[in-house]
């Protein structure tokens, strides 16, 4: 009995023992991909970085690609506005403003430009990123989505053009503008894709059976 908690013990340490080197390895990529970019991102400066073993890094993440992925999938901490917490309008002025928020000076915004860069050359960190970007921007769809389906939002309304036109708008102002803080302009972008009273407008329009 004593030796099957001892080896209960031993285990879970060990599991604590992995779960530290995963953190130190994941949180020196970002810092690595951050202050380098994609092009001079190399396993060898990880591994030293986090004090670790290189073959302790292949044998969990083969290649540097896979090792990105999980270290930016640790910075994908989305705000998720409940239905009761606002009409469409206010929960996606939420989202946008943690987008915002994040662009403005997170470590995702020092990694975007080299994985961007990357992009045109590596058709394999071209796929990551629309993908990673594609299923980050799903919660804002899904909003509008259920926006539509409440009837704040128009029957015709289109909720995967406007997330694009929402996001794609606070890039923008991101990477080719030098205001990179976009925060301050959330509410006129919202008004100006939603409509200044999308919800009140959409629900007279069904009300009115047009």
């Amino acid at each position: 009995m004593k030796r099957n908690r001892s080896i209960i013990r031993s285990r879970k340490q060990m599991d604590k023992r992995i779960e530290r080197t995963r953190r130190d390895v994941l949180r020196a990529a970002i810092a690595l991909l951050g202050d380098r970019g994609y092009a001079a991102f190399n396993m060898e400066a990880v591994a030293e970085a986090a004090g670790v073993s290189k073959s302790t890094l292949y044998r969990h993440w083969p290649t540097r690609l896979s090792l990105i992925s999980d270290a930016l999938e640790t910075l994908n901490v989305q705000p998720r506005p409940a239905p009761a917490e606002g009409d469409v309008r206010q929960r996606v002025t939420v989202l946008l403003q943690h987008l915002a928020g994040v662009l403005a000076g997170s470590t995702f915004a020092a990694c975007l430009p080299g994985l961007l860069e990357a992009s045109k050359h590596h058709p394999e960190v071209a796929e990551f990123l629309y993908a990673y970007n594609d299923t980050r921007r799903q919660t804002l769809v899904d909003v509008l989505r259920e926006g539509v389906a409440a009837g704040e939002l128009p029957d015709a309304f289109d909720p995967k053009t406007a997330a694009l036109a929402l996001s794609g708008a606070l890039f923008y102002r991101r990477l080719m503008t030098s205001g990179p803080d976009a925060s301050k302009d959330v509410e006129g972008l919202v008004a100006l894709v939603l409509g200044a009273g999308a919800a009140s407008d959409a629900m007279a329009e069904r009300r009115l059976g047009k």
